[in-house]
């Protein structure tokens, strides 16, 4: 999440992230204090749909999580996808619904069996409740979100042994849990080879969202 936030960060641009969906909903009140005109959940996502390889981006038109649906809004999620036509991104874009957790989806099975009651593309763990919350203020609402790890992986326990309720990532316990059982470590490998197709198309996203004046909801 941290590193979602270095890529987004710019001017004009508060960025918030938590792990923690309540700590979540308390940094979005307070940046809506402050004032925004709009609310865009801009990360990464794993991948439920079975085409989709890792940084593929959805430009979600809604959003299904514990509290029902939540759409985005129609003109700014167009002049997303509008910004990135012509951009290398294009082809790896697309356009569906979303679904919410509120715990990590890690498992092949899971990830399968979430595809087939929801007909989401992606799955995270923030954009239902950022969604909540624009819909609550009245703000405008939008999803752009790259897949890292895609339907068909399933994630070794160590990938979310380092999360902190903040957002960041603390090494210790990721070597603990390598040091328990070091046959995960091929699974780290090869989320940190997603994580890098993830990155560069945010990296790719955010630049093409910002030449067309499009990060912004008007």
């Amino acid at each position: 999440m941290a590193f979602e936030a270095k890529i987004v960060r710019g001017q004009g641009v508060d960025v918030v992230f938590a792990a923690r969906s309540d700590w979540l909903e308390r940094a979005l009140s307070e940046a809506i204090a402050r004032g925004c005109s709009g609310i865009i959940s801009f990360g990464t996502a794993g991948g439920l749909a079975p085409d989709l390889a890792p940084g593929a981006l959805i430009i979600a038109d809604s959003v299904c999580g514990p509290l029902g649906e939540v759409p985005t809004d129609a003109a700014w999620s167009a002049r997303i996808v509008a910004a990135l036509a012509g951009t290398p991104v294009e082809r790896l874009t697309r356009r569906g619904p979303m679904a919410g957790v509120a715990a990590p989806v890690t498992g092949e099975a899971e990830k399968q069996a979430l595809h087939r009651a929801t007909g989401a593309l992606a799955v995270d763990m923030e954009s239902h409740v950022a969604g909540s919350m624009a819909q609550a203020r009245g703000l405008p609402f939008a999803v752009c979100r790259a897949i890292v790890d895609p339907v068909w992986r399933s994630l070794p326990p160590a990938a979310m042994a380092g999360l902190r309720d903040d957002g960041t990532t603390a090494i210790g316990p990721i070597l603990r849990e390598l040091l328990r059982q070091p046959s995960q470590l091929g699974g780290l490998l090869r989320l940190a080879g997603d994580a890098r197709d993830a990155r560069n198309t945010l990296v790719q996203a955010r630049r093409a969202l910002v030449t067309a004046r499009a990060l912004a909801c008007n």
